[in-house]
């Protein structure tokens, strides 16, 4: 009968700690500070955390399609606002951060006249995200057409799906300069990469990125994650990534 128990109470372990596992979807610019916060909010509750990175459009897409994420953290409103209207998330998205947009480059590129550079002779490609699917890729284009430089620029324009793939055209040569996150260009791995300048703020609007938990999610442990993310600590982690906190 002993063994019989132990035997039970071996299966029954198991069982509970799945249950507090947590698939994160992330929209690419929040790849590395969501990664700084899974550390702390797992060392804090024990809870295992699975990050999923795609383009906010991408990540709605897959939500839509039933994937079996617990968490989402879009890379604006739009997105999570849709979800909840089609009765998929536990409660209206809420906002956990501002984004803000950069200028990035690895070259010899001068960058202190801002998004002006973009015109400059010998800058041939552009990287800026889809903005079919990438809310900073609206945000891009947005800021281009109130500089008065879309136009001019648009054959020299290289699309990326998200943030991550921006990235990419610039870390290996395919693009001159790109327009990304500024919490990428602040992050451990790219910090040390290149030079960035901060793009004008009054050229877009305040990418206000909004977190919706799921109905398919496992409530005790997303709830937790969603709780942290609006806790002190998380948003000194915020701020160190260069997002505004309001």
């Amino acid at each position: 009968m002993r063994t019989l128990i132990i035997f039970l109470f071996t299966l029954i372990i198991p069982l509970k700690a799945s249950s507090q596992e947590l698939r994160v979807a992330v929209a690419a610019n929040a790849q590395f500070v969501t990664q700084a916060l899974k550390k702390v909010f797992t060392q804090e509750t024990g809870i295992k955390t699975t990050l999923i990175v795609s383009s906010s459009g991408k990540l709605t897409a897959q939500i839509r399609q039933g994937a079996p994420f617990d968490v989402f953290l879009s890379a604006d409103m739009k997105y999570p606002e849709n979800l909840y209207k089609d009765g998929r998330t536990a409660d209206k998205p809420k906002v956990y951060a501002y984004g803000k947009l950069v200028l990035w480059t690895l070259g010899n590129i001068d960058l202190s006249n801002g998004i002006k550079v973009a015109t400059d002779q010998g800058i041939t490609k552009i990287a800026i995200a889809n903005p079919q699917t990438a809310p900073y890729g609206v945000a891009a284009v947005e800021a281009l057409k109130k500089a008065g430089l879309y136009d001019r620029v648009k054959p020299d324009l290289v699309y990326g799906e998200s943030i991550s793939q921006v990235n990419q055209y610039l870390l290996s040569g395919a693009a001159d300069i790109a327009l990304t996150a500024k919490s990428v260009v602040l992050s451990p791995g790219m910090k040390d990469k290149g030079h960035w300048k901060e793009v004008d703020h009054n050229l877009y609007e305040p990418i206000a990125q909004g977190v919706v938990i799921t109905k398919t999610a496992h409530m005790e442990a997303a709830e937790k994650f969603y709780k942290f993310l609006f806790s002190k600590k998380a948003q000194v982690i915020f701020e160190k990534y260069g997002y505004l906190i309001k």
